[in-house]
């Protein structure tokens, strides 16, 4: 076996004076065999600069890791910037509303617990998709949950999408989709002809998502009543159950304003 002074490691460290052209005199030492330290004050830079170059790249990984997972939530470009936070609540109204989406997002879990939906209707420009958004990101970015944003159009069009002959997801594939998220923003509720077929279709996605306890986001133009009237009694009813509330946006569009703060 060969000793600590065969295999070059000194039981003690060598030491010399050195000089960094950067920092000035320091003191080199020498651990092993001849390899000597190098300036501390360099090293602690290395170090540091190391870490503020992979601090970034983290940063980066998880900028983009949040772009994807916006994309994938269906959110709009036009919507992104859509933050609770950025809500400019005037009126009691509007108050009232960013209240109740605040504590509807803080409180998600529970939220999840019963299933509980909320149904915001309101004239264009109001701030529905805002708040939605605002909940949806808040809960995507802080708790990690699923969430899918889309109109009703297009979700019955990608049911109705299934009954190609050459289509690759079935239709119990596709309600199964958007039964998954944790939570379901569905927009432009009252928009389509409200068909016996597209209300089964709506139905059979909403029921899904009630039978899961998944609660479900709906915005509309139209008022509570003809919202009843086109989801029918049997969805509005869902909708209502374990405290499912209507929250009415009943201001003035902000649209009409030279700068929107509360847009859509």
């Amino acid at each position: 076996m060969n000793s600590i002074a065969e295999m070059g490691i000194h039981a003690q460290p060598k030491t010399k004076p050195a000089d960094c052209l950067k920092h000035g005199a320091y003191e080199s030492r020498c651990f092993i065999g001849s390899i000597w330290s190098k300036c501390p004050a360099c090293e602690a830079e290395r170090i540091e600069a190391e870490r503020i170059e992979a601090e970034a790249r983290e940063r980066e990984a998880r900028r983009q890791a949040w772009q994807r997972k916006v994309g994938e939530a269906g959110i709009p470009e036009r919507f992104r910037n859509r933050s609770l936070q950025s809500y400019v609540a005037e009126t009691e109204g509007q108050a009232m509303a960013l209240a109740f989406a605040t504590e509807y997002a803080d409180r998600f879990d529970d939220v999840l617990a019963t299933g509980r939906s909320a149904l915001f209707i309101g004239k264009p420009g109001t701030g529905k998709n805002h708040l939605a958004v605002g909940i949806g990101l808040r809960i995507m970015h802080r708790d990690n949950r699923t969430v899918l944003f889309t109109t009703v159009m297009r979700a019955i069009r990608r049911v109705k999408d299934t009954w190609s002959r050459d289509s690759r997801e079935s239709e119990s594939e596709a309600i199964a989709a958007l039964a998954f998220p944790d939570l379901l923003i569905l927009d432009e509720v009252g928009v389509q002809f409200g068909s016996e077929t597209e209300k089964l279709i709506l139905f059979d996605v909403l029921n899904e998502r009630y039978e899961k306890r998944r609660p479900t986001l709906l915005l509309s133009n139209l008022t509570a009543d003809e919202v009843r009237d086109f989801l029918g009694e049997r969805v509005f009813d869902r909708l209502r159950e374990d405290g499912g509330e209507v929250v009415v946006f009943d201001w003035p569009s902000w649209r009409s304003r030279p700068s929107s703060a509360c847009e859509a």
